[in-house]
């Protein structure tokens, strides 16, 4: 993989919850680095400088074809597949940092905090629009959302990215969150899921 591009607040009901207007912004995006990713099944030592670690269920769009100023209507045919991702996320330093109206590296692009799944390949699965996205903490339901719920679809995020920076194969994008987000504690499991992808579990020792 090359880079990881996260877009914030792309789901309504999330960006209310975190305290935004989702009709009056465009998208805006945040990177993590790309040893940041975590497999499926990883353990991991609780991160530092956190007590308030958040999970993120986020649709993951893979990039296969890489390209500047792509039309929406052909930003698709640039995906090499998907993947259910974790968008993990130090909420206490990340609060700190909007209040200071500083960055937000250190709450987002942290050792580990890109858990990601399985790729699925378009030529197997698709385009996935539609299906049932969810985040559980030691069996615990805590987000329960739909992809076709985004606000900016793939296809849209895609275009707009482009715009701004040359997308090259091995990008990812994690695509948002639905509502929901909250702390996973220490000792605790987090499992993410999206219908017709494999899951994504994270464990903290």
């Amino acid at each position: 993989m090359r880079r990881i591009f996260c877009v914030g607040r792309n789901y309504a009901e999330h960006a209310r919850e975190m305290g935004a207007d989702p009709d009056r912004e465009p998208p805006f995006f945040f990177t993590k680095p790309a040893d940041a990713v975590v497999d499926d099944g990883a353990t991991l030592p609780y991160p530092p400088q956190t007590a308030n670690l958040h999970h993120e269920a986020e649709l993951v769009a893979a990039i296969g074809v890489g390209g500047a100023q792509i039309p929406a209507e052909q930003a698709l045919k640039h995906v090499w597949g998907y993947a259910t991702g974790n968008d993990l996320t130090r909420r206490d330093m990340q609060a700190v940092a909007k209040e200071m109206r500083r960055p937000w590296d250190m709450s987002k692009g942290f050792d580990h905090s890109a858990a990601c799944g399985a790729l699925h390949s378009t030529s197997v699965i698709g385009h996935p629009l539609q299906g049932r996205i969810t985040a559980h903490v030691d069996g615990d339901l805590r987000q329960d959302g739909n992809i076709g719920d985004l606000i900016w679809p793939v296809a849209d995020v895609i275009a707009y990215l482009s715009n701004s920076v040359t997308l090259a194969t091995g990008d990812l994008i994690y695509t948002g969150t639905p509502a929901g987000v909250g702390p996973i504690n220490s000792g605790q499991s987090c499992t993410i899921a999206i219908d017709g992808l494999s899951s994504v579990t994270t464990s903290y020792a």
